[in-house]
């Protein structure tokens, strides 16, 4: 094993598997979702074939495909680059790649951000449990990044550590809210008694690829009595079933699953990254003791402290280097 990670700059062992885990989905989820950036593309790979059903409804013209256009021609290529940040031997041998790499990353993210709340109030029907938790990724995403990024300016790298993987980890509640989505959907899909309201020209797109309601099949009109001699903008309720059904019953199984999925899945993350930090005390310190020697070579007030860190804040005790805590113990 060491013959595989130690070529990679990875000193301890526990790193490495770890990388590999959640390196690996984001490297894994963006490369397969390579093809949504054919946003409006006949194939089927594309973003409006490929998509949840009824999705592209809302998406394929206005500022709603101004804002998917956005979010999906930059998260995805920042979410691929991120994986190369957490490389040891990047960071260590190709530093001028790791930094142009980081502003390139830095400046996707947050346009993906900013395209993610252009489209927030229609994502999976845009519930207000779904415009909560994009508003809240979105703020909390930017502030990790932001403190991150004041923090490696302070040469503060033990802070710049922490604020990067959480920023990472919360932009990679995406890849977990699939799976919990997934595994809902197909559930509720068992009990048969899970409803949601869909509006009437949603579900003439999602049938014929056209919303006027005046120039539907009979079909349609036997379907859905309640959509004939009305706006396209009348409710109808829809079966949620991922096995029984059409595409609308599979767009609202997945629709009625995705607010509790991002909402769980951004627990699990906050929690998990929080624990990870608070497991790796060590290499933290070493860190710090790295920005503390970088800090007083620079010149800084406070070295080893210059960033943003608790004792700025808080009531923890004066951080100071381990060659004056082993003097003060003598």
């Amino acid at each position: 094993m060491r013959k595989v990670y130690k070529p990679l700059g990875f000193q301890k062992g526990y790193n490495f598997p770890l990388f590999t885990i959640f390196g690996g989905a984001m490297l894994g989820f963006t490369l397969a979702r390579l093809s949504y950036l054919n946003i409006g593309g006949s194939a089927s790979s594309s973003f409006k074939n490929g998509s949840s059903p009824g999705e592209w409804y809302n998406y394929h013209s206005g500022h709603y495909r101004i804002g998917i256009t956005l979010h999906l021609v930059t998260i995805i290529p920042a979410g691929f680059l991120a994986v190369f940040q957490f490389i040891p031997v990047i960071r260590h041998k190709l530093l001028l790649i790791h930094r142009l790499n980081g502003y390139t990353i830095l400046l996707l993210s947050l346009l993906g951000n900013v395209g993610a709340l252009m489209i927030a109030r229609r994502a999976f029907g845009g519930g207000l449990d779904i415009q909560a938790a994009v508003g809240l990724l979105a703020i909390i995403t930017t502030l990790s990044l932001g403190i991150a990024y004041y923090n490696i300016k302070r040469l503060q790298i033990d802070q710049h550590r922490a604020w990067m993987l959480r920023s990472w980890f919360y932009f990679g509640v995406i890849i977990t809210t699939r799976i919990i989505m997934i595994i809902t959907a197909l559930i509720i899909s068992t009990q048969k008694n899970y409803y949601a309201t869909r509006p009437c020209g949603e579900l003439a797109y999602i049938q014929t690829g056209n919303s006027d309601l005046e120039n539907q099949p009979p079909s349609f009109a036997q379907r859905y009595p309640q959509c004939i001699n009305t706006s396209e903008n009348t409710p109808v309720p829809i079966n949620a079933s991922m096995t029984d059904g059409d595409a609308e019953n599979v767009g609202v199984a997945l629709g009625m699953s995705f607010g509790m999925a991002i909402w769980l899945a951004l627990f699990l993350h906050a929690v998990g990254v929080e624990v990870y930090l608070n497991l790796t005390p060590r290499e933290g310190e070493r860190l710090r003791m790295v920005s503390y020697e970088r800090q007083l070579e620079r010149g800084f007030a406070n070295p080893g402290s210059a960033g943003l860190v608790v004792e700025r804040w808080g009531d923890a005790r004066e951080w100071v280097p381990v060659d004056r805590r082993e003097r003060v113990e003598r």
